[in-house]
């Protein structure tokens, strides 16, 4: 099968990007307000509107573009961006290989992404946000990484794909990096203003089993200590969530985006009446002004 292929859809049987098959889905952007736990809504616009894979957003520093991947109908996937708020999308990798989630790195001279190389092994490489250099291979010994998050300056939490699953904190000086859990959801999220990132903790079957609830945790990670805490339950069909500046912890299913507030998700927007569906990869811009996520093509069957 065209190595060139989805890397959505990875986690939930933990295989190479080449045996996945891709939907139909669009980058959709929405302005946000939170103080505090306090987070509503204005209007969503469709970006990239369009039938094709369209996914896994990311803003700039300064919050004023979005970078995402699309595959074209070559089965190629390249880095795509658009500028806020009115931006139109224009490609901005053209390689011979894929590379998928595309997130600026700390130093805000460059962008990371997951590539499937010409082999189809799955590495992390970095390219200049100018395009002045010549992409470089950031972490060479680690594969195959499924998605990252940036947790420092040269600290990555990632998702290495295997049987099961593991979440690994390395360092790109060293290309060294240490295992901290197991059976993790597709979702690493940098909480703002800490050395930490939050994940989706699972178990065998695609949830872990908590003797009293039965259900999936959002996860909190201490990249310094290594150590691991409890924060959520996610609502039910929840894979993805994300956090505001103001330290609100969000998560969506379905046509509605939720907040979690004193214990409980409260219904923060139904976003169904604009045509979103199946809500999935969710983030927030620096200033936590947009949200950018990922919904169904409404010509998908």
């Amino acid at each position: 099968m065209n190595p060139r292929v989805l890397i959505a859809a990875l986690a939930a049987c933990a295989t190479p990007l080449a045996s996945q098959a891709r939907p139909s889905t669009d980058v959709w952007v929405v302005p946000l307000t939170a103080t505090g736990t306090a987070v509503s809504f204005g209007e969503p616009r469709n970006v990239t509107r369009r039938a094709g894979y369209d996914n896994q957003p990311s803003f700039t520093p300064r919050g004023d573009a979005v970078l995402y991947t699309a595959i074209g109908a070559d089965g190629q996937a390249e880095t795509w961006r658009f500028a806020l708020p009115d931006g139109t999308p224009a490609q901005v990798t053209h390689t011979r290989e894929s590379e998928y989630s595309p997130t600026v790195t700390p130093d805000g001279r460059s962008f990371s992404v997951i590539r499937v190389e010409a082999d189809s092994t799955q590495r992390l490489w970095r390219f200049p946000l100018d395009g002045a250099s010549a992409p470089a291979l950031v972490l060479e010994r680690i594969k195959p990484v499924g998605y990252h998050a940036w947790a420092g300056d040269h600290t990555l939490v990632l998702f290495v794909l295997g049987t099961p699953s593991t979440l690994q904190i390395a360092d790109d000086r060293t290309g060294s990096s240490a295992i901290v859990a197991r059976n993790v959801g597709r979702a690493l999220v940098k909480v703002p203003g800490r050395d930490a990132v939050t994940f989706l903790q699972e178990g065998q079957g695609g949830a872990v089993r908590d003797s009293a609830s039965g259900a999936a945790w959002i996860t909190e990670l201490d990249v310094r200590t290594q150590t691991t805490r409890r924060v959520a339950q996610p609502p039910p069909g929840a894979d993805y969530h994300a956090w505001t500046p103001t330290g609100a912890l969000i998560a969506a299913s379905g046509s509605r985006v939720f907040v979690w507030v004193d214990g409980r998700w409260d219904v923060a927007a139904d976003l169904a009446r604009w045509g979103v569906r199946n809500l999935s990869r969710l983030a927030v811009s620096p200033r936590g002004d947009w949200l950018a996520f990922v919904a169904e093509d409404r010509a998908s069957p």
